[in-house]
């Protein structure tokens, strides 16, 4: 009677370790669109407003959150991001 001997058996975890979830480069995007967006929101909170006055005393003033400047370059860069974060190879 013959026997064949087989090596040692492995340890195999059924979640994932914490390691393998730094590899993840959606989990990366996600987290930097995120942060991106709660800049805007914490500037859009205490942020200051841009305040333009003409004619003097008497005059008109324009006042504008400084938000909507930063929501706009946000938009930017949450499109550049989003598009290298999730890009799908195609030779995989």
């Amino acid at each position: 009677m013959a026997s064949v001997s087989h090596g040692p058996v492995g340890y195999s975890s059924e979640r994932p370790q914490w390691a393998e979830f730094l590899r993840i480069p959606e989990m990366w995007g996600s987290l930097g669109i995120v942060t991106i967006w709660l800049a805007v929101l914490f500037d859009a909170v205490y942020g200051p407003s841009f305040v333009s006055t003409s004619g003097g005393s008497l005059g008109s003033s324009t006042t504008i959150p400084s938000a909507v400047f930063v929501a706009f370059f946000a938009f930017l860069a949450t499109a550049a991001l989003a598009k290298y974060a999730f890009r799908r190879d195609e030779h995989s």
